[in-house]
């Protein structure tokens, strides 16, 4: 899943996500990072049209951090949930920044395996990022 059409040009999930990386550098300028100096900001577009942000927040004790993703996630249901659709991450620089394995799983439960993700190499589902992800269908 490359984002490409046919014929050339961006796609419509391309454009979406060039929408959700501004979205997610404005996030990362609000971002409490004083302790590694690595601020980050997530965005998503929701099922309905909404597009959510987050930013990781630090804290003195280190390990108690919350990701962007959380902040993220905490906004979704804040303003009515839904599922995400697509996501995408920079860092400090704007630059494109990977969600780490605990994000991911944060994502799959709010997206699913069908979550257009950005990546290095470009548009690919979540399911290809995580895959063989536990989910909600594991549990009774």
């Amino acid at each position: 899943m490359t984002g490409e059409r046919p014929g050339g040009g961006a796609g419509p999930d391309e454009q979406v996500v060039q929408e959700l990386r501004e979205a997610a550098r404005a996030a990362m300028s609000r971002a409490y990072a004083p302790y590694s100096g690595f601020p980050v900001g997530a965005a998503a577009r929701v099922d309905d049209g909404r597009t959510v942000t987050g930013c990781n927040v630090e804290n003195a004790s280190y390990g108690v951090g919350l990701c962007a993703e959380c902040g993220l996630v905490s906004q979704l249901l804040l303003t009515g949930g839904g599922r995400l659709t697509h996501f995408t991450c920079v860092d400090g620089k704007g630059e494109l920044c990977m969600p780490c394995g605990r994000c991911r799983q944060l994502l799959y439960e709010f997206g699913g395996p069908a979550l257009i993700m950005e990546t290095g190499s470009g548009l690919r589902t979540l399911a290809e990022m995580l895959p063989e992800a536990f989910g909600p269908q594991e549990l009774p």
